[in-house]
C-alpha cells in the first residue's frame, strides 16, 4: 500500500535548468566588473575605448597598450576594441587624433592671452612643453609615425591644424601670414624658421621628458627650474637689435 501511494503521488514538474554555457554567451558589457568600471551602453563603447586606451597609455606605455589590455581595462569584450578601430594602428591613430586636437586646443588657447606677436610665440611653446609633461604617453603616440596610418581623416586633419597653428604662429612673429595657398608653397627661409622654431621646442621637450636635463636642472640658481630655462631658451634666439655706434 506504501508502494501504490507513493505511485499516485503527483510528480513535481521537472525545473528547467539554465544552460551553463549562458551565461559565459552574455554580452561583456552586461558582465560583472571586477575592475569597478560601471559597464557602458552600446553606444558609448566607442568612446569608453578611446578613454580606456589613454589609461593605459599613461599608465604603461605604448608597449603595454594592446587590444586586449584596452578591452579589459574597459570592461568588454577582447572583440570588442577590432570591432570598433579594425586593429591596433587604427585604434593608435584615432587616440593620436585625440592627442593632436588637445595638443592644438593648448597651444591656441596660449597665444590668446596676449597681443604681441613674440609674446604670444612664447606663450605657444610654453603650451607645447605643458603638454608633453601632463600627457606624455599621449605626447610620445603623437609622434611614433611608424605606428599610426596618417591616411585616417581625424587623424590626418588634426595632425594638420597642429602644423598649420606652428606654421601661423612663426608666421606672425615674422609679419607674414602663412594660410592658404601661402602655406602650401614656402619660400626656403620660411621652411627653415618654421623647422627651427619646432626644432628648438620639440628638441627642448624630447630632452626633458627622457630626463636628459637634470645635469643642467640642477647647476640653475635657486628658484629656477624648467619654466625659466624655456623662457631664457627662446628669449635668447629672438634676434636682437644693434647696438647702437
Amino acid at each position: 500500500m506504501a508502494r501504490a501511494s507513493r505511485e499516485t503521488r503527483p510528480s513535481r514538474p521537472a525545473t528547467k535548468r539554465r544552460p551553463a554555457r549562458a551565461v559565459a554567451e552574455r554580452p561583456a558589457s552586461r558582465r560583472r566588473h571586477t575592475s569597478g568600471e560601471t559597464p557602458y551602453h552600446h553606444g558609448d563603447l566607442h568612446d569608453a575605448l578611446l578613454a580606456a586606451a589613454e589609461r593605459v597609455l599613461e599608465r604603461e606605455g605604448l608597449p603595454g597598450l594592446t587590444l586586449r589590455a584596452v578591452a579589459r581595462e574597459a570592461g568588454v569584450s577582447h572583440a570588442a576594441p577590432t570591432h570598433h578601430f579594425g586593429d591596433l594602428s587604427g585604434l593608435l591613430s584615432e587616440l593620436a587624433a585625440i592627442g593632436f586636437r588637445r595638443f592644438n586646443e593648448a597651444m591656441i588657447a596660449a597665444g590668446k592671452t596676449d597681443t604681441n606677436p613674440l609674446m604670444q610665440a612664447l606663450a605657444r611653446a610654453k603650451a607645447y612643453v605643458s603638454y608633453a609633461r601632463a600627457c606624455p604617453g599621449m605626447y610620445g603616440l603623437m609622434f611614433r609615425t611608424e605606428r599610426l596610418d596618417m591616411s585616417r581623416p581625424s587623424l590626418h586633419e588634426a595632425a594638420t591644424a597642429s602644423f598649420e597653428g606652428l606654421a601661423n604662429a612663426v608666421g606672425a612673429g615674422r609679419n607674414e601670414k602663412l594660410t592658404g595657398n601661402a602655406l602650401e608653397a614656402l619660400s626656403l627661409d620660411q621652411a627653415a624658421a618654421i623647422a627651427r622654431a619646432w626644432s628648438l621646442v620639440h628638441g627642448f621637450t624630447t630632452l626633458l621628458l627622457d630626463g636628459r636635463l637634470e645635469d643642467i636642472l640642477h647647476r640653475l640658481p635657486d628658484g629656477t627650474g624648467v619654466d625659466e630655462l624655456l623662457d631664457a631658451m627662446l628669449r635668447s634666439t629672438v634676434p636682437r637689435p644693434p647696438a647702437p655706434t
